[in-house]
Formats: C-alpha cells, sequence, structure tokens
C-alpha cells in the first residue's frame, strides 16, 4: 500500500494536510481522545434532555386525561 503524501500545517505541529484528499488531519491522539469523550458526553446529555421531554409530554396527557374524568 503507498503512503499517503501529506504536509504539516503551518503554525501547528499537530495538523497535517492529506495531498490528495485536501483533508487535514490532527495527529495529536490524547487531543483526539478528549474530544471523542466531550462529544460523548453532548450526546449523553442530548439523549437525557429528550427522555425528559418525552416524559414531560406524557405527564401532559395523563394530568389532561385526569380532567376529563
Amino acid at each position: 500500500m503507498a503512503r499517503k503524501k501529506t504536509v504539516k500545517v503551518e503554525n501547528n505541529p499537530d495538523l497535517v494536510k492529506d495531498l490528495d484528499s485536501g483533508a487535514v488531519i490532527n495527529t495529536n491522539s490524547s487531543e483526539l481522545y478528549t474530544r471523542r469523550q466531550q462529544i460523548s458526553l453532548l450526546q449523553e446529555k442530548d439523549n437525557e434532555i429528550k427522555s425528559m421531554k418525552d416524559d414531560i409530554e406524557e405527564l401532559k396527557k395523563l394530568v389532561k386525561n385526569l380532567g376529563k374524568k
């Protein structure tokens, strides 16, 4: 397999640019790990908020049904 052609990004030693695709790649694995953790926490919060919204909607329906009886 041929090695990809990359060049370092000026003024940032952790970034390289893939000359074939034009993609900028972060080579700092600890930053990548930290960012993945941040994304995971944000997804967990989003899921929790969605769950809470669903619970509130269900409670609203139950309260409305209690008023009808």
